[in-house]
């Protein structure tokens, strides 16, 4: 119609480089959107974020792995070290899936990103415990939103105006901002309301009360029950 005289490869050749699929298989293809909309309830995400931790050998760069529940939001740390390793993660995942209280036990697809620490042996284990690896393409960081959203969260509201004085200090600034983020934070994302309040039904006209984590660095405002 244009002019072009072109040949099948030609076409091939342009859809590969698009990343679309021949017509025959591209109305078979499910997007990330309709994915994530058929097993919302069974998704888990992980992630790491970097902290910078004052220690005896001077400033050293620590790695928190964590996991979040898109559908809910809940999030919790996993483990932290400053020298991960791939043993390391598949040690923290196995944790992570106990049967009593992992936080993954009821999830059946994890999502992350190609990491070299998220290893062949740490896929084939999740695997054995019934969970899909989903890997996410390379510089894709908007098909893991809600692990991004969650790692400018506790950063710009917490861990980028402190300097944790070792291993020890950073746990307990990650630990303080997860039980404010779980249960005394309001998410926009889910209709504004707190996660799992960790307070009673309040009387709306009471006395307004302020707790207050990490000296006052994480403020938060309820009614007195």
């Amino acid at each position: 119609k244009l002019g072009y005289r072109v040949v099948h490869t030609t076409i091939a050749n342009i859809l590969n480089e698009h990343g679309i699929e021949p017509a025959p298989n591209r109305s078979k293809r499910t997007t990330w959107a309709e994915f994530l909309q058929m097993h919302w309830e069974s998704i888990a995400a992980m992630d790491f974020f970097t902290v910078e931790v004052w220690t005896a050998k001077g400033l050293t760069r620590f790695h928190v792995l964590f996991v979040i529940d898109p559908s809910t939001r809940r999030a919790e740390i996993a483990g932290i070290t400053s020298i991960p390793h791939g043993a390391w993660v598949e040690q923290v995942l196995r944790q992570q899936m106990d049967d009593f209280d992992g936080f993954l036990r009821n999830h059946k697809y994890l999502i992350h990103d190609r990491d070299p620490l998220f290893t062949t042996a740490m896929i084939e284990m999740i695997a054995s415990a019934g969970i899909k690896s989903i890997k996410l393409p390379p510089k894709s960081p908007n098909l893991n939103a809600y692990a991004e959203r969650f790692v400018r969260s506790i950063k710009d509201e917490s861990l980028n105006r402190i300097i944790p004085i070792g291993e020890r200090h950073l746990w307990r600034a990650v630990d303080a901002y997860v039980q404010y983020y779980n249960h005394d934070r309001p998410h926009q994302g889910v209709g504004n309301v707190v996660l799992d309040p960790s307070f009673e039904p309040a009387d709306p006209n009471g006395k307004v009360i302020c707790d207050e984590q990490l000296g006052g660095l994480i403020r938060s405002y309820r009614r007195a029950a």
